[in-house]
Formats: structure tokens, C-alpha cells, sequence
């Protein structure tokens, strides 16, 4: 009988144990933005810009250079590059860091910039890591780098276990910034030329907007070490390197959770002749449904491209499926990329607004996860960001209405299904 009891008790105690984990991770924690937003203004308005400034925490900063990065033959060379002629610090920050080619380039990169002397830190997150080998990670710490695992699994960390950094940040002597959507993984090598090479877009920073890269990248190094790391090595002064206003601001469950949403609610609201949309994981909520709507029925052309049958979560793209139909019906273009994954994040506004970086059109991006986006206001800026948009809609099946309408009610139930999760994708 004692026995029994015993087990009993344990069984509770486990019983309640999972409770109260699912209650902890599977809430969003902040309350979220629930009244659609008024439009008061247009994006070349100057309340534009000031409301951005003000509302999601750093202003924007003139004097900045930004080049774009297609695909892996032309990102991992110049963050490798970068890299390499590093004299003093590196920061880095990214989610997915797998085993591969790739993996053991940047690891002899990173380790034989320690050896020389540079201040060299890496912070990975928990579970887009796993796949890494262990012996990258004892490379790095002999060599001398700093190697943070992000909600590493622990009992002081047990509340926040579904919440992942899903930035992607790289800083070189604090001069030099990288931010985008690429991982250090092979799959995201070549030139999206097969289904076993991505498609992605990552970005290389020049400018006073660098020093808000790094002070991202030191927000979640100070939560994982509570080391602040400062000074001429990491904040140097910088000078223009060109003529592009930025932003960088960043969203946490721990603060700040709804920046992100309210970025893209801002710029969608404000829109007045386009939007081009490239997101590899695309679940929006009823408000952002509402919003790009309205877009459309206001005359602005909105154009969506999201992964088509290549994508590496079946689930995202069945509950993303399931709520294109407002969207179709008020005019919205979408359209699924063929051949290979799609894992852009790029929006463009009125040929004025870009905005990219880790965040997708998701709520695990918008309330659990931690994410980072690097905006700028530039028209030339926004017109190279189009055309590489129309060149990777060229490769995509666009979606109709009424083949939407028809899809099969096996389609329709698993997709309903899906769609019930969405509030943890």
C-alpha cells in the first residue's frame, strides 16, 4: 500500500510538473496588439519615421551603407571575408548552426581569430544547435572563443524553454554587421539552383547602425553571461559610410515582444502603393489578415511570395494555407516558390521601407521568439530589393482564388487542423 502511495504521489507531482511547464512555454506572456491600427499617415511622411523612432526603440540613424546578399555563394564568402580580417572583436549570434562544410569554415574562421589575439564571441541557440557537433565546441573554447548555449535546458531556465533566439548577427570590430535570414548550415550553399540549396537573402551593414547591431547582440549576451562587453573593441566610433537611414530594434518575450508585430501593422497601415512580401514561414493572425485586406481594397499592390511544396515544415505551410482566403479575395497576389526551400524575410513598402532580418510573418516570431530586424528608408535601396523580388516571383505558381476555393476537404480539414497550432509557429 505504501508503495502505491508513493507512486501516486509521483505521479502528481509529475502530472503538475508538465502542467506547469505547458502553462509557462505555451503562453505568449505579454498582452498582444488587439484594435486594428488607424492610418494617419503615409510612409514618405515624416510621422512616419518619428512614430517609428519612438515606438520601437532606436531611431533611425543616417549614414549608412547596406549591401544585399544573395544566396550562399555570394553571403558566406563576405561574412567569411569579414571575418577573417578581424583585428579586435567578433560578436556572433545566430539560431541554426549545423555540422557540414559550411560549419567547419566558420569554426576555423572563428578559431584562428582567437588564436591571433581577437575577442571572439559566439552565442548559439539551444535548439538550433543540436545538430552541431560537440567537437566544434571544444575547437572554439581551446582556441580561446567564448561559446554561450542559449536556454541550454535547466531548472533555472524552465519557464522559457519555448522561447529561442532566432537571430542572426554578426558584428566584425564593431564596424562591420551582418543580419538576414541565413544559418550556418550546407543546405543554404550554392545559388538555390536544386532543392538541396535554399533560397535566402542576408544583408552586410556599414554605418552608425552598426553600434545598434552590437547592442542587440549584447542584449541576449548579458541574459545568457551577465557580462557586459564594452568599450573601443565593441563600440568604436563610426563614421558614414553612406547615405541610408537604419534602424536596428529588436523583440524579446522579455521585453518588448510586440515590437516586432507593430513594425509590420505600422508599415502595412501606412502603405499607399505597394507592398512586396517575402516570408519563408507565413501564419498571420486575424489582425494582420485584416490589414493587408485593407491594403489591397485601398488600391496598394500587394505581392506575397512563400514556399511552395520545398519547405521544411510541412505544418507552417498546411496552417498558412488555411487562411489565404480573405487575403485572395481582396486582391492580394501570393505566390509559392518552386524547386527549392524559400527562406527569404523581406518586406518592401512603397519602394521606400525595407525591413529585414530573422523575423518571419509568424506568431513564434512576433510573441516567443527573440528576433531582430535591421530597417531602412532608402528608395534606391528599395528598388534593388523589388527586383530581386520579381526575379524570385518569376519562379514561383501563383495562387488563385478559386483553385484556393477548390483545393480538396481533405486539404481544407488538415489544413483547419494545422491551423489550430498556429499560435506556436
Amino acid at each position: 500500500m505504501k508503495t502505491r502511495t508513493v507512486w501516486i504521489v509521483l505521479l502528481s507531482v509529475i502530472a503538475t510538473l508538465v502542467v506547469v511547464f505547458l502553462a509557462l512555454n505555451l503562453s505568449a506572456g505579454e498582452k498582444h496588439i488587439e484594435e486594428k491600427l488607424e492610418r494617419l499617415y503615409a510612409t514618405d511622411a515624416p510621422q512616419f519615421r518619428r512614430s517609428m523612432d519612438v515606438l520601437l526603440g532606436p531611431p533611425f540613424v543616417e549614414g549608412n551603407r547596406t549591401q544585399v546578399l544573395v544566396n550562399g555563394d555570394e553571403i558566406f564568402p563576405a561574412m567569411l571575408e569579414a571575418i577573417r580580417a578581424a583585428r579586435s572583436s567578433i560578436t556572433f549570434e545566430t539560431y541554426i548552426y549545423w555540422s557540414g562544410t559550411i560549419g567547419r569554415e566558420f569554426a576555423d574562421a572563428l578559431t584562428e581569430r582567437a588564436r591571433a589575439g581577437v575577442k571572439v564571441h559566439v552565442l548559439l541557440d539551444w535548439i538550433g544547435s543540436v545538430k552541431m557537433e560537440d567537437g566544434f565546441i571544444d575547437e572554439l573554447e581551446r582556441a580561446g572563443v567564448e561559446v554561450e548555449r542559449y536556454h541550454e535546458p535547466h531548472w533555472s531556465n524552465f519557464g522559457r524553454l519555448n522561447n529561442r533566439t532566432h537571430r542572426k548577427l554578426l558584428v566584425v570590430d564593431g564596424t562591420v554587421g551582418f543580419t538576414g535570414g541565413v544559418g550556418i548550415a550546407d543546405q543554404w550553399r550554392g545559388n538555390a539552383q536544386d532543392g538541396e540549396h535554399w533560397r535566402d537573402t542576408h544583408f552586410r551593414i556599414e554605418g552608425p547602425v552598426v553600434a545598434q547591431i552590437q547592442a542587440v547582440f549584447m542584449d541576449n549576451w548579458i541574459k545568457s553571461t551577465g557580462n557586459v562587453l564594452h568599450g573601443e573593441l565593441y563600440f568604436p566610433a563610426l563614421q558614414p559610410r553612406g547615405d541610408q537611414p537604419a534602424q536596428m530594434f529588436s523583440s524579446s518575450p522579455t521585453g518588448g515582444s510586440e515590437s516586432m508585430r507593430l513594425m509590420y501593422l505600422m508599415a502595412i497601415t501606412a502603405a499607399e502603393r505597394s507592398i512586396h512580401l517575402s516570408a519563408s514561414y507565413f501564419v498571420p493572425d486575424e489582425l494582420a489578415i485584416r490589414a493587408l485586406a485593407a491594403a489591397a481594397r485601398r488600391g496598394v499592390k500587394v505581392q506575397i511570395i512563400l514556399p511552395g511544396q520545398e519547405i521544411d515544415a510541412e505544418v507552417v505551410r498546411r496552417a498558412s494555407r488555411s487562411r489565404w482566403g480573405e487575403l485572395l479575395e481582396a486582391g492580394v497576389e501570393i505566390g509559392e516558390y518552386q524547386d527549392t526551400m524559400f527562406h527569404c524575410k523581406v518586406l518592401v513598402v512603397d519602394t521606400l521601407l525595407v525591413s529585414v532580418g530573422s523575423t518571419n510573418f509568424d506568431n513564434r516570431s512576433l510573441s516567443l521568439n527573440d528576433e531582430a530586424n535591421l530597417n531602412v528608408l532608402h528608395a534606391g535601396f528599395a528598388e534593388r530589393q523589388i527586383e530581386i523580388f520579381e526575379q524570385d516571383l518569376r519562379r514561383t505558381r501563383p495562387v488563385t482564388l478559386q483553385a484556393w476555393e477548390r483545393r480538396p476537404w481533405q486539404e481544407k480539414l488538415v489544413e483547419q487542423l494545422a491551423s489550430l497550432l498556429g499560435s506556436q509557429l
